[in-house]
């Protein structure tokens, strides 16, 4: 049992765990034309295995969906904007810092 706690603990202090976070940018085929395009995707994407937040930029013809890598991918997340009508080109995808984690960045 103690051996149970002191690995949690360690785990926790080395960030092990659901931190982790990445953030997927993709440009949809066909192009949103208005809100309603926007809540489509906003509407079915939510209900994709972890996503935490999509947001869509109707100008820059973008989506970009914040989700948990440990349950979901790259491939399954652009087969969900398949089922609902759209092909898409991945711009990026980038590993988010987790939240309390300091910056390196001066």
């Amino acid at each position: 049992m103690k051996h149970s706690i002191l690995i949690l603990i360690m785990a926790a202090m080395l960030g092990f765990g659901g931190d982790t976070l990445r953030e997927l940018v993709l440009t949809p085929t066909p192009k949103m034309h208005c809100e309603s395009c926007e809540n489509r995707i906003k509407q079915n994407m939510r209900f994709e295995k972890g996503v935490k937040k999509i947001v869509t930029d109707l100008e820059r013809q973008q989506v970009t969906i914040t989700y948990d890598p440990k349950k979901n991918t790259v491939e399954g997340l652009r087969e969900g904007m398949k089922r609902i009508g759209y092909e898409t080109t991945v711009v990026s995808d980038s590993q988010l810092k987790p939240a309390g984690k300091p910056s390196n960045k001066k």
